[in-house]
């Protein structure tokens, strides 16, 4: 009955299209992510990019059916790959990076020194880690003069490679907030530069949040980010102070439904989540500060928590280096970064949905994995942390047709690892075998 499938499934690609190439992935372990369960030895046929069948118990029955493609007049290439040791899951999804940059002790001048140039070519590397390290997919929440959008675009042409990229562009502020450019700058040089407008992702009125996300759109972006607080690396005093009115952003998630956007809130501070909440928001990134009126508004509307642990980790320990961070910025990083992971333990045990970021950029690129572990030492099963990054960010973006799982008709996002993830979460740090829509991208 198998045999039959896969030949009906040929016999149909062949019918409509030319078929390009064929490829049979053998795992020896597989992760069902939507029934939560380990699957043993199954292997996915891949034709052109897609999940064509899946065939539990491997790819014997492959090696029995290659005369499949006589009977259906194929002609095209084939490739089979036994991944004896290693355990399958769907490609990775990270709902919180910045490609266009990596923390460092110089970041805050080169800001004046770099130009947007510079950060895209940086931005194509830490891409390229990133994918190498599983995740297929990222929302990129803020970059500027559009190198996260560019980013898309030529990894989308095959100019580059990277992970499928969700890019919401500049993301937007309010005057001295967390995403006004000109923070730490003096006067002179501000007139100079010139106030930043809500073309510029800074607003302060319900009229300018709207044209800020019409301006989004007219740039490219995927989805809107706020910042709804304070945030520990932005060049002033407060991590979580309200800084939007309840109306503003409300504005901002009235007209992002106009563009088919979807809202990300960075929130530190539990007035202005509740503001956030209330106005309608998809998801809380951070949350360092939320309270149990906070997590009972999330469950009661829906909205995930997207918690960035390895970024409050890495700040938190960077904090303790004498001269990395500016005075301003220190005793934020200090206090928030240790704060991050408690919080996110709490929502877990209230019941809060929840998602797989990182917030990497402020953490190095390409250690995203590192994420996995800490979720699972705040309280989540292995299996929850992998379904975190897998099945419920494709809910949150809207794409759960074509990828989330390894289910025939989705797109061919597999990532494999050594041994048994549900045993040692950490594995997920040593991926083996990356390939994103058909292509391989890391084999061992």
């Amino acid at each position: 009955m198998r045999l039959l499938a896969t030949a009906v499934l040929l016999a149909l690609s062949c019918a409509t299209a030319a078929v390009e190439r064929v490829q049979v992935i053998d795992c020896e372990r597989a992760v069902d992510v939507r029934a939560g369960q380990m699957l043993g030895r199954t292997a996915y046929v891949v034709i052109d990019g897609r999940i064509a069948d899946v065939l539990p118990g491997g790819g014997s029955e492959w090696k029995a059916s290659k005369a499949v493609g006589a009977l259906t007049g194929w002609d095209g290439e084939h490739a089979y790959r036994k991944l004896d040791g290693l355990t399958c899951t769907p490609g990775w999804t990270d709902l919180h990076v910045h490609l266009s940059g990596e923390q460092n002790k110089e970041s805050y001048s080169e800001g004046f020194r770099l130009n947007s140039a510079d950060f895209a070519l940086r931005g194509s590397v830490y891409a390229e880690r990133t994918l190498r390290a599983g995740f297929t997919t990222v929302r990129d929440l803020g970059s500027g003069d559009g190198v996260a959008i560019s980013l898309r675009n030529a990894i989308h042409s095959g100019w580059l490679k990277g992970p499928r990229i969700f890019a919401a562009g500049k993301a937007i502020g309010t005057t001295g907030g967390h995403a006004d450019p000109r923070n730490g700058i003096n006067a002179r040089l501000t007139e100079a530069l010139g106030y930043p407008q809500p073309e510029d992702g800074v607003v302060d009125s319900v009229d300018e949040a709207r044209k800020a996300v019409r301006q989004r759109y007219k740039e490219g972006a995927d989805l809107i980010k706020i910042t709804a607080t304070g945030g520990v690396l932005s060049y002033a005093k407060s991590a979580d102070n309200a800084q939007f009115t309840l109306e503003e952003i409300q504005s901002i998630v009235h007209t992002a439904r106009d563009y088919g956007f979807h809202v990300a809130a960075h929130a530190h501070g539990a007035e202005g989540m509740k503001r956030a909440i209330l106005a309608g928001v998809h998801t809380i990134e951070h949350g360092t500060y939320a309270d149990d009126q906070v997590f009972l508004m999330m469950k009661q509307r829906g909205t995930y928590l997207v918690p960035t642990l390895i970024a409050g980790a890495y700040v938190s320990e960077k904090s303790k280096e004498p001269g990395w961070f500016p005075a301003v910025i220190q005793p934020k990083a200090a206090r928030v970064g240790a704060q991050i992971s408690d919080t996110f333990a709490k929502a877990v045990k209230a019941g809060v949905p929840y998602a797989f970021g990182t917030d990497s950029g402020v953490s190095p690129h390409g250690q995203n994995a590192r994420e996995f572990a800490l979720m699972v030492q705040a309280g989540v099963t292995p299996m929850q942390a992998l379904q975190a990054a897998t099945v419920v960010p494709a809910k949150i973006l809207g794409v759960s047709a074509d990828q989330g799982t390894l289910e025939v008709g989705k797109r061919a996002d597999i990532v494999a690892v050594p041994g048994n993830p549900l045993d040692d979460i950490r594995v997920t740090e040593r991926v083996a075998f990356v390939m994103k829509d058909g292509v391989v991208y890391a084999s061992p």
